[in-house]
């Protein structure tokens, strides 16, 4: 019996300095079925070094709450949002 995995789309939203590295505001990826938010990030880690960087320092929201667990699976349709650090106040 073959493992087949069924593609699934998550949104990913990049905000300030994450936006700048990735070239976007938003972007819908597919990925696997049983993907989870370090799966995502790795997989954009890969494409660009400074991306990877700022990646790093970031922390997510998916679907408006705080991810906590990056290892946890992702469903098809939820939106992961890409907060870097925030400097001011």
């Amino acid at each position: 019996m073959t493992d087949v995995r069924t593609a699934i789309s998550v949104t990913v939203r990049y905000f300030a300095a994450a936006s700048a590295a990735a070239g976007t505001e938003q972007e819908v990826l597919e990925i696997h079925s049983g993907a989870s938010v370090r799966d995502v990030v790795d997989t954009l880690s890969e494409r660009d070094a400074e991306l990877a960087r700022v990646l790093a320092r970031c922390s997510y929201l998916l679907d408006g709450v705080a991810v906590r667990d990056l290892d946890g699976t992702l469903i098809a349709g939820q939106t992961l949002d890409v907060l870097p650090p925030f400097a001011g106040g």
